[in-house]
């Protein structure tokens, strides 16, 4: 932490702290603004009444979202796509960084390989010769093609490299003397000592599959199979009919009391609870696995 003993210096920590502190709060203004409009009545959203707090505090519109089916089937499928893909993206990242963390001395080619991932990583295939590899696959409206054209982000692969890289050679070469083949290093050394950045990878492939629509909407086009981020976009984009989602005689009683700007509003913000819950308690190794990656440029 630094200290600042000049005047000069305290004075720009105050405005320093003032400015990011600003920063912080302004960007907790649309949250709140959600929150606020979820909890108030209908009459009061569409008037375009409430800002930062509630009007006519209530709880219909969650009463109307927790008995729609369709939205917490999108949400299931998304907690599924984060439970199988997290760890397939974890599975193959580290399995293709820890050969291109060697030297080419240790890896014969290694430098073509690293040029090929970045190549891709740089310059796309295009939408549509995606597209058209998706459906000669098969994975049209198939769960896993949510999963597997993202298995293996080229940037979080540079990023497990740099990981790699920090541990001392002289473990390594300890390891092999002891006999050690590159497997027993890499998941009885290596994995080992770079827990926080396993860390920051689980967290950025977790944002990184719940937060996708694009290829739900793309790739899937029976809405029962689509995540709950392609269901909220789809959601937002056209103007929803409250009425015509009321299934049973609970949402029927409650859906006098919101409206379009109530429900969207408190789907979004359930939406975003996992974000909330997950990341401050990884926060402290998305830290510590930060610095490690960037001690080598």
């Amino acid at each position: 932490m630094v200290t600042y003993k000049t005047v000069g210096g305290r004075i720009f920590k105050v405005i320093n702290a003032i400015f990011l502190g600003s920063l912080a709060m302004i960007s907790l203004v649309p949250i709140i603004n959600i929150l606020a409009i979820s909890f108030s009545s209908g009459q009061a959203a569409a008037a375009g009444k409430v800002f930062l707090w509630p009007i006519n505090f209530n709880l219909n519109a969650y009463k109307f979202v927790m008995s729609n089916p369709i939205f917490w089937n999108s949400f299931w499928v998304s907690i599924k796509r984060v439970i199988i893909g997290v760890p397939v993206n974890l599975i193959l990242i580290i399995l293709t960084a820890y050969p291109l963390s060697l030297t080419n001395k240790e890896l014969k080619g290694r430098s073509f390989f690293s040029w090929f991932f970045m190549f891709s990583m740089l310059f796309s295939g295009g939408l549509i010769p995606l597209y058209l590899t998706i459906q000669m696959t098969g994975l049209i409206d198939s769960f896993w093609s949510l999963v597997v054209p993202s298995a293996v982000p080229v940037y979080y692969v540079i990023i497990m490299i740099n990981f790699f890289r920090q541990v001392p050679k002289e473990i390594v070469e300890a390891s092999e003397i002891d006999g050690a083949g590159y497997f027993g290093i890499l998941f009885k050394i290596m994995v080992p000592l770079v827990k926080p950045a396993i860390a920051t990878i689980i967290l950025l492939c977790f944002i990184l599959h719940w937060n996708s629509w694009f290829d739900g909407l793309l790739y899937i086009g029976q809405q029962n199979k689509q995540p709950l981020q392609s269901y909220l976009q789809a959601l937002l984009a056209r103007p929803i009919d409250v009425g015509a989602l009321a299934r049973n005689p609970e949402q029927w009683k409650v859906m006098q009391f919101v409206n379009e700007r109530t429900v969207k509003s408190a789907q979004i913000f359930i939406a975003t609870i996992p974000i909330m819950i997950i990341y401050p308690i990884a926060q402290n190794y998305f830290i510590k696995g930060g610095m490690l990656g960037a001690v080598k440029g």
